[in-house]
């Protein structure tokens, strides 16, 4: 069995939160969802953990970035082609996401990139299969 990844981002109000996701088309695991945190379904191996700030704080030590002034990650996501990246962006941008730089086209890569009404900054990309090398 493959891993799977649980990306965990700490959000001022889960309501909100799955509101703007749910615009976009994502749905929620209500096995995993409480007044605290919610389980976002990207695809069978991805998910995110929308925790409210004082909850994500009981599981570090740190600060929580605020993502609307400092980067804290990227979150990169594949989409089937370069179709499917504009719609996702164009569902983004009406639920009140901020893009947050130009449309980046390469040929045989397509990237947009928007904030969440957390400033969490996504980036749909498509890739060409035919670019990909092998891995030996």
């Amino acid at each position: 069995m493959g891993s799977k990844i649980f990306v965990n981002l700490p959000v001022e109000s889960l309501d909100r939160a799955v509101g703007f996701f749910t615009k976009l088309g994502y749905t929620f695991n209500p096995q995993f969802t409480d007044a605290n945190a919610t389980c976002m379904v990207i695809s069978e191996d991805i998910y995110v953990m929308l925790l409210v700030k004082p909850f994500f704080k009981t599981f570090t030590q740190k600060e929580i970035a605020d993502a609307t002034k400092t980067t804290e990650v990227l979150i990169a996501l594949s989409q089937e082609n370069r179709a499917a990246v504009d719609a996702l962006m164009e569902k983004a941008l009406a639920a009140g996401a901020k893009e947050t730089k130009e449309k980046t086209d390469m040929g045989f890569m397509y990237q947009r990139s928007f904030a969440d009404l957390d400033g969490h900054q996504w980036e749909p990309f498509w890739m060409d299969p035919a670019a990909v090398q092998p891995q030996q």
